[in-house]
């Protein structure tokens, strides 16, 4: 297999099958995709904690964290408006376990997965359905068409950046409903994959992963495969939001409680990244990796009540939890207040880091280096 083991190993489990009749396959869709290289915890350096310095933070350093409201009158919806500018509507019924058929398929001996490249055009609610209506970010962050999607973000990190606009984390079937639309479709556009539509099949590079763990800005441009948000008119869901499946994999928060893998961490991996033999598909997920890890493919969006409801920042597993949002903002290692000073910087053009500083680097969204190209 291709992948490299950093920071302990972490289980390789495959996607269930049943078998179907007339040769065909039914998937019961929770993926178990194997992960490539993960990277569970940060660098030690004096710029970026390790994960142990900031446990250690959580139990004696007080946050420096917005005191006030993040949400601003630009980005408040008006009365006639349910969402902020820059988000869409979402207001559908979620259904609990999807039955698809799968038609056409092939397999991936590298990541020991089947993918499937047409689904029967018939999607059968199984499960319960539950009704939700909340407001989810057009793009990826940083939620602008014409950017890139920003990557190398740990789970709290997102969390902290979502939280200084004034919106959360999009949790796990918050997503998927997006992605799927009322039609519970298995991809954006349909029943047959297409890859020209939302990126994806895009060959293995094979990634330095000391470089990566690094932060080293010509490895990450090396690897970087994405394109920029809006670029895929083909790949925008029933709903408006762009990009989901495909591109950059997102984070998304855990909505599950059970005893298994899948409720281990508050991070959960929705959509699939741009390489060749993964999921890049609405439904599946990864369950496996925790809040720790980051990637040069793993991109975040934000989401929000809808009809200017105020929104809690905190996941569901942290209210659950009883955390306040200061206990997050000193694992991310910044505040919300930072973020959106350097926020600001960014839209004066003068959000700029010395080499090293990868904390900088992380909060302007800069890691990635200048000679990145874009795939297509």
């Amino acid at each position: 297999m291709r992948f490299a083991a950093i920071s302990g190993a972490l289980s390789v489990v495959g996607l269930s099958i049943l078998t179907g009749c007339a040769g065909r396959t039914r998937l019961e869709l929770i993926d178990r995709e194997p992960v490539r290289a993960p990277v569970s915890q940060p660098p030690t350096g004096p710029t970026l904690p390790t994960r142990a310095a900031e446990t250690k933070a959580e139990r004696e350093t007080p946050a420096t964290s917005a005191s006030t409201s993040t949400d601003s009158d630009a980005t408040r919806p008006a009365i006639s408006d349910p969402c902020p500018a820059g988000m869409k509507l979402i207001d559908g019924d979620y259904c609990s376990k999807l039955d698809l058929e799968c038609k056409r398929s092939w397999y991936d001996k590298s990541n020991k997965k089947t993918v499937c490249e047409e689904f029967e055009a018939k999607s059968t609610c199984s499960g319960e359905k539950a009704h939700k209506r909340y407001c989810m970010d057009t793009y990826t962050w940083p939620n602008e068409k014409g950017a890139r999607p920003e990557v190398m973000n740990r789970f709290h990190q997102a969390e902290v950046k979502c939280a200084a606009v004034g919106k959360r984390m999009c949790t796990e079937t918050e997503w998927t409903l997006a992605c799927e639309g009322p039609e519970m479709l298995p991809f954006p556009y349909g029943y047959v994959r297409d890859t020209s539509k939302c990126l994806g099949d895009v060959e293995w590079d094979g990634p330095n992963m000391k470089k990566v763990a690094e932060r080293d800005p010509h490895e990450l441009a090396r690897l970087w495969k994405g394109v920029r948000n809006g670029s895929q008119p083909g790949c925008i869901s029933a709903y408006g939001v762009a990009d989901l499946p495909g591109n950059t994999d997102e984070v998304v928060a855990s909505e599950t409680y059970s005893s298994d893998f899948r409720g281990r961490f508050d991070s959960v991996h929705s959509g699939g990244p741009w390489y060749k033999g993964v999921r890049n598909q609405c439904r599946p997920k990864i369950y496996t990796h925790d809040e720790g890890f980051y990637y040069y493919f793993l991109g975040f969006r934000c989401c929000a009540e809808a009809d200017g409801k105020a929104t809690e920042p905190r996941t569901p597993k942290q209210i659950k939890g009883k955390w306040d949002f200061e206990r997050v903002e000193r694992i991310a290692g910044f505040s919300r207040a930072q973020v959106l000073e350097k926020l600001e910087l960014k839209r004066q053009g003068k959000c700029t880091c010395s080499e090293k500083d990868i904390r900088c680097k992380t909060l302007c969204g800069t890691l990635l280096g200048a000679e990145a190209r874009d795939y297509r």
